[in-house]
């Protein structure tokens, strides 16, 4: 099964992947150091490894498979256990009667493929993938463990003891509680569940006769499981075990956070204790360390508004805010300005909390309240630490506003988030906070508004809008305007009515149980320009500011939403319902 390297040459400059000169300065390489010919051609970037391993397939005269988007029954999934898949990069796909296809990396590994053989009793028939598509499936060996959970809890549930209030006992029996086997389990699954189905948040909720536990995925509440009641006061014990928070304190709320990691994740968690009339709800916010920052376009921004905030960007100085309610993924927007601002010439200081992405070259702050480092402390001190870029993580009061509108003004570039729900209510707001409106003229270089709409799966449903559904629309939105953008943006012909564009509705599969997957951002962008500092200076509402900006061409939110699901994107109900307060 080993392609001798003479005959791998030979194949390799038939398909003009490689020259000569350069496959022979590889051989001798790997004869030097002992690797394989086709590991060095990989790392000296001369053939990419999916090349190779096709080009493999080919000369061996096995097949190749491609098992990226692949569903494994998991049934024959399971047939090559998870550590052997995992140590050996081998995975069960198809089983036909007493033929078993596995895919592989390495079609030399014999052993593995006799031991196989062996346990299952079956004959191995195989097959070359790629790292992507071993990645994919070994997911998947999470995934089958969905089904079991709910049973695990319920029976692990039975073996947890109930903790009677005794003040002077309760905290040893509740450490105890806390570190006994059911209960780790139960939390660790809920967690492990948690991060498998992409949920951001984890709702740990005691009513009168459960516990219910809920998922927040793709911004939306879904029910997860119920407990037993007597899982309630463990589960909560285990929790503050892991955050380090006072186990008998069961009336005030309390703040913490922990770490969980495996092989395929690390997350920060936050924990939010609350006592409620039937016992402590307990919320954790799931933060991925591994997570790498988007870039403008994946967020969502497209044309002349991503022209807008990549100019503002350019700008040594200045202020850029980001507003939008909670979850609408205002600091996960910043971090992707930083990203593009984030060069060896610039010091970039932050002050955040929570710190959600780790940023090399970026000294990251996190805010603690407690023992006195608030946002408007920690910029305070930022300023003494010769910075070019600060990022603020949110303004939430005057001492602050007035903080970064001096880093602005005092040649520095400063990025920021406020609690607005549009991009013209940012400046008012400000005017709240006490900042003067000719600093914030001088200063404020633009404002995005945001929200987060699910995007639709591939498989979706086209449709066109009925005179009624146009109707209810115009009590929402400006459907005349809307049918205008459209038209501009070429997605409307000239003569088209609202009711003759395509757009999209969710179609709920076996993979994507409701029609939706992840979400993308929907913006407004305000640039400040000479007319919009006039009326900055004016103490301006928010209407007319927003009027001005229209004038000047902004795109409102619901315009750009309705663009997204023109293209098949999103759905109208998606927009309406993140815009509609």
């Amino acid at each position: 099964m080993q392609v001798e390297p003479k005959r791998l040459k030979a194949f390799l400059l038939d398909a003009g992947l490689v020259e000569e000169k350069q496959f022979d300065k590889a051989l001798k390489k790997a004869q030097k150091t002992g690797k394989r010919v086709e590991d060095v051609l990989i790392s000296e970037g001369l053939v990419s490894q999916e090349e190779l391993i096709r080009l493999k397939a080919y000369i061996l005269g096995i097949p190749f498979v491609n098992l990226e988007k692949e569903k494994i029954p998991p049934e024959v999934l399971k047939i090559i256990p998870e550590p052997i898949a995992r140590s050996h990069n081998i995975i069960a796909f198809r089983k036909k009667g007493k033929d078993l296809e596995v895919a592989m990396l390495d079609p030399e590994d014999l052993r593995t493929i006799e031991f196989i053989r062996k346990k299952a009793n079956l004959r191995i028939l195989p097959r070359l993938t790629n790292p992507a598509s071993i990645k994919n499936a070994l997911r998947q060996y999470q995934k089958t463990l969905e089904a079991e959970f709910g049973e695990l809890i319920k029976k692990e549930a039975g073996g947890i003891k109930v903790i009677k209030e005794k003040p002077l006992e309760e905290e040893k029996e509740l450490k105890k509680v806390a570190e006994e086997l059911p209960v780790i389990r139960i939390v660790d699954t809920l967690i492990r569940h948690a991060i498998l189905q992409r949920a951001s948040d984890i709702h740990i909720e005691p009513t009168e006769k459960e516990v219910l536990v809920r998922y927040r995925i793709d911004g939306i509440l879904r029910e997860a499981m119920t407990l037993p009641k007597k899982a309630a006061s463990g589960i909560v014990a285990r929790i503050k075990v892991l955050s380090n928070l006072k186990l008998d304190e069961h009336r005030l709320p309390q703040d913490g956070r922990f770490k969980v990691e495996s092989e395929d994740y690390k997350y920060s968690i936050r924990v939010s204790i609350l006592p409620t009339i039937n016992g402590e709800k307990v919320v954790m916010r799931l933060l991925s360390e591994t997570a790498k920052a988007y870039t403008l376009e994946e967020l969502g921004l497209r044309g002349e508004a991503l022209e807008k905030v990549q100019r503002a960007l350019r700008r040594p100085v200045g202020m850029i805010l980001v507003t939008g309610p909670t979850g609408s993924g205002k600091t996960t927007t910043l971090y992707a300005m930083m990203e593009i601002l984030n060069t060896p010439e610039v010091n970039i200081s932050t002050i955040e909390d929570p710190v959600e992405y780790r940023m090399p070259r970026v000294n990251q702050t996190q805010v603690n309240p407690k023992i006195g480092l608030t946002f408007a402390s920690g910029l305070r001190s930022l300023l003494r630490q010769d910075p070019d870029i600060l990022m603020v993580g949110e303004i939430r009061d005057s001492e602050t506003a007035s903080l970064a509108i001096n880093a602005a003004l005092t040649g520095h570039l400063v990025l920021s988030t406020l609690h607005t729900t549009n991009a013209a209510g940012a400046i008012p707001r400000l005017i709240d906070m006490k900042a003067e409106p000719f600093l914030i003229s001088s200063t404020l270089n633009i404002v995005l508004a945001q929200r987060l709409v699910r995007r639709l799966c591939e498989e979706k449903q086209s449709y066109t809008l009925k005179k009624s559904e146009i109707k209810s629309l115009e009590k929402y939105c400006d459907t005349s305007m809307i049918l205008k953008v459209l038209k501009e943006e070429g997605l409307a012909r000239p003569k088209d009515t609202l009711a003759d564009i395509t757009f999209f509705r969710p179609k709920p599969s076996k993979d994507c149980p409701d029609g939706y997957s992840g979400r993308i951002g929907i913006f407004e962008v305000l640039a400040v320009s000479e007319s919009i500092k006039e009326l900055i200076n004016k103490s301006a509402t928010a209407d007319e500011i927003q009027a001005q900006a229209r004038k000047e061409g902004m795109r409102t939110m619901i315009e750009d939403g309705f663009i997204k699901a023109a293209q098949g994107i999103t759905s109208i109900e998606e927009v309406l319902r993140v815009i509609i307060e």
